[in-house]
């Protein structure tokens, strides 16, 4: 069923713009003068951004988050596995979404599986919202006859990166927060504050203790020069952004990643719990082994861990384990290679892998849980320190008018 994007107006004479899916114009402007919308402007969308549907207001260009994924996929799986048809499945699912650009490209898939095509073929159209992993399943699925349980596992893969990565964004939010408001601060301190009273120590016509020096010094050169430390900061910023995006830089930045104090064992165990969870969720849905590893290689965001993965790929195909070449890569944890050594001999090698990623889940749950912990206490005491050095020295040549009366 195409779909159409329309202009128009509310009975209140409001403007609205939207989407709409209906077998053609006439078709469209009948469901929309139901809705009580009369239409200005209408045509069919192909491709492109689109807004959102009557009474959302306007959302041209809106994204497809992971949650709007994981209940779509959801969505999608209670249908099936309750016997209704791909197709009608598809359209009872376009009727409920609440996501124009998602509800649109759903139309087209929708319109795709009515001319024959696969689900995966017609997902396949949009690779900025399916991802090659999430493609590859529902493929594996089509071609086993289990596409209700691949789309569970789906589901549930979705939300658990989501969960995780909701956690870790939280544990960096705070610290983050917490420089950027000293560090503006400090800004204001030597700039607005600290010319005021370098005015009144002027008058004084006395030596200043060698800590209000230095902060008068800083301060004079922060609001003279400004635009040097400004050009500095930049090009440091920028060489930095520069340097990292390079192979060398990437792979260096990524290998302190995995040895930095504190952080270092939480990155590791999110690298770990990311390749186990996936290559699982593949495995288990019946995705060939060495097409599996080549999606986990583009799920891993360590150029440290991807040159493992590469490797054990390599070996793979010609004929060896996926333990052993993991283990011989010591980036990957003893227990790890161990557990999916007994799970390759014991034939349950999908299993063992779920039990990992679960381990190191729930691990990287308790460190992100520890590490947050630290962290609060630890920069109100930088803050207190900074701040409470900078009012010390402000405050010395005051103490020493005191002391001399």
């Amino acid at each position: 069923m195409p779909v159409y994007e329309f202009k128009g107006l509310s009975r209140e004479g409001k403007n609205l713009k939207g989407i709409i899916d209906a077998n053609s114009p006439s078709d469209a402007r009948a469901k929309l003068r139901k809705e009580n919308v009369f239409v200005t402007e209408i045509h069919e969308n192909i491709g492109g951004s689109s807004g959102s549907s009557t009474g959302r207001g306007t959302s041209f260009g809106q994204s497809v988050s992971t949650e709007d994924l994981a209940l779509m996929t959801q969505q999608l799986s209670t249908l099936l596995s309750s016997g209704v048809p791909m197709v009608d499945s598809l359209s009872a699912l376009i009727e409920q979404m609440e996501n124009a650009r998602l509800k649109r490209v759903v139309s087209e898939i929708k319109g795709k599986v009515n001319e024959g095509g696969t689900l995966a073929d017609a997902m396949a159209a949009h690779p900025k919202i399916f991802s090659n992993l999430y493609i590859n399943m529902i493929r594996a699925g089509e071609a086993s006859g289990q596409l209700e349980e691949v789309l569970n596992k789906l589901t549930t893969f979705t939300e658990d990166q989501n969960r995780l990565k909701g956690k870790i964004f939280s544990a960096m939010a705070y610290p983050i927060f917490m420089l950027v408001v000293g560090f503006i601060a400090v800004i204001i301190i030597f700039t607005v504050v600290l010319p005021k009273l370098i005015e009144f120590y002027d008058n004084l016509n006395k030596a200043l203790p060698l800590p209000t020096q230095i902060l008068i010094g800083i301060s004079e050169s922060l609001t003279s020069y400004w635009y040097i430390f400004l050009g500095v900061g930049l090009a440091i910023i920028f060489g930095t952004r520069a340097y990292l995006k390079s192979p060398s830089g990437s792979y260096k930045f990524d290998r302190f990643k995995l040895t930095m104090p504190i952080f270092g064992p939480l990155f590791r165990m999110v690298a770990v719990a990311r390749f186990a969870n996936t290559l699982s969720t593949l495995l288990s849905s019946g995705v060939p082994i060495l097409v599996s590893m080549d999606i986990v290689k583009k799920v891993i965001d360590n150029q440290v861990m991807l040159e493992v993965v590469e490797k054990v790929r390599t070996n793979i195909a010609e004929g060896d384990s996926i333990a052993e070449p993991l283990r011989r890569s010591k980036e990957f944890p003893p227990l790890v290679t161990h557990m999916i050594a007994v799970g390759e001999k014991t034939g349950e090698l999908e299993a063992m892998l779920e039990k990992v990623a679960q381990t190191y889940n729930n691990q990287a749950e308790t460190k992100i849980g520890a590490i947050t912990s630290l962290i609060e206490p630890l920069m109100i005491l930088i803050m207190v320190a900074v701040i409470g050095a900078i009012v010390i020295s402000v405050m010395l040549p005051i103490f020493q008018m005191g002391n001399a009366f």
